[in-house]
């Protein structure tokens, strides 16, 4: 390598790659995979010009998840590559043995590189249930995990579960570049939510791109929220009044209510309405026009068909469905196919190979680049906040 003088004779050091990694920084990382995409892991290594370590993730005879690493770890920063699949149970187990081998290794750091996060759409409270993505977090900080890199969370409140640092990372730059390169005549297109829990989502994406929104109201088949469950227990009026409503009245003097401002309920405590769901229907105008629907994850796709059957019906022209993970369980492929979407855009956060041989009409997006950029960030000690530019809290 030749050294270049400047005009006062000192030596200047010749001028770096600023995506490659330094000799002295590549030696001490160290990327290992379990079993559920290990193609999402080699295209990170190749693009940051290293190799996949040696780690072995196998099962015995009797299903137990075994995990041999090859090469020392010893002081060196670990980035395990381990995504959500249909198999979530084993992905889990395949992750947390891996992260706990690196720290009885002696390793120094241990990131986990999780694009799609398993279970965090199960992070609210529900009847007689719990919180199933904080009882995961907290596993994956026992496990030795020290930081995680994820993208597109379900709900980013996720990220107060973990006691560790969480870079929540965002596909929809990789989504709109394909909406206005590959969607012939973008600019005649509405951005259509299909319920109002994803209007935020759409409304990120129609300011982006400068265009209409719609919204499908109503749904089809009852929330869980809806469902009997058993539990119907209303206290009992009659003693209700006569153990508490009468004590009550005998104790306190007569206060009129003009002076109070207070109202009391005739009896007892007031029951909650139910819900009355109305039709599926369509808010907006989407005649002669281009419809996308957006949302971060497609798995089943009942809810997406009978939407674009409204959209269909309303005279909508082509039909996109565009999403950030691509789970497409069951017979996703077949529905797609026999449905009135004419494509559905997904990336590569979960591998969907099968499913892309089922039907013609699912495209994929790789967004390799974006995770490779964010390990080289962190490996090096870089600011992230360009990863995260324009991204705002309703994103």
């Amino acid at each position: 390598m030749l050294l270049q003088r400047n005009k006062l004779g000192s030596v200047r050091p010749p001028k770096r790659c600023r995506n490659d990694m330094d000799s002295a920084s590549a030696s001490d990382i160290v990327i290992i995979h379990g079993n559920s995409h290990p193609d999402l892991a080699n295209l990170v290594a190749e693009r940051l010009g290293i190799k996949n370590a040696g780690c072995s993730v196998f099962h015995k005879t009797n299903r137990e998840t075994m995990v041999e690493i090859g090469d020392s770890v010893r002081g060196k920063d670990i980035y395990i590559i381990q995504t959500g699949t249909k198999d979530a149970n084993n992905n889990i187990m395949e992750l947390l043995i891996m992260a706990y081998a690196c720290k009885t290794s002696s390793a120094r750091s241990i990131v986990g590189v999780i694009p799609y996060l398993p279970y965090s759409k199960q992070c609210k409270m529900r009847k007689r249930g719990c919180i199933v993505t904080k009882l995961l977090a907290k596993m994956m900080c026992t496990s030795g995990l020290t930081h995680i890199i994820t993208m597109d969370l379900h709900q980013k409140e996720i990220q107060g579960f973990f006691d560790i640092p969480v870079d929540n990372l965002r596909a929809s730059p990789f989504l709109l570049q394909y909406i206005q390169e590959s969607i012939p005549d973008y600019r005649n297109s509405v951005i259509v939510a299909r319920n109002p829990g994803s209007a935020k989502k759409a409304t990120s994406y129609a300011e982006r791109l400068r265009l209409g929104i719609a919204v499908i109201h109503g749904e089809q088949k009852e929330a869980e929220s809806d469902q009997v469950d058993g539990r119907y227990s209303p206290p009992p009026t009659s003693t209700y009044d006569n153990l508490i409503g009468n004590t009550v009245e005998m104790c306190l003097p007569a206060i009129s209510s003009s002076r109070t401002r207070t109202i009391s309920v005739s009896v007892g405590v007031p029951e909650h309405p139910p819900k009355v769901k109305p039709p599926i229907n369509l808010v907006g105008d989407v005649n002669g026009r281009i419809a996308i629907m957006v949302d971060d994850l497609i798995d089943d796709v009942q809810s997406f068909v009978a939407a674009a059957e409204v959209l269909k019906e309303s005279g909508a022209g082509k039909i996109y469905v565009l999403a950030t993970h691509g789970l497409l369980s069951s017979d996703a492929p077949r529905l797609i196919e026999e449905s009135h979407i004419d494509e559905v855009v997904v990336t590569n956060t979960i591998p969907h190979e099968i499913q892309k041989l089922q039907c013609h009409k699912i495209k994929t997006i790789d967004i390799s680049i974006l995770i490779a950029e964010a390990i080289r960030r962190i490996h090096n000690k870089e600011s992230m906040s360009y990863l995260f530019r324009n991204v705002t809290l309703e994103d």
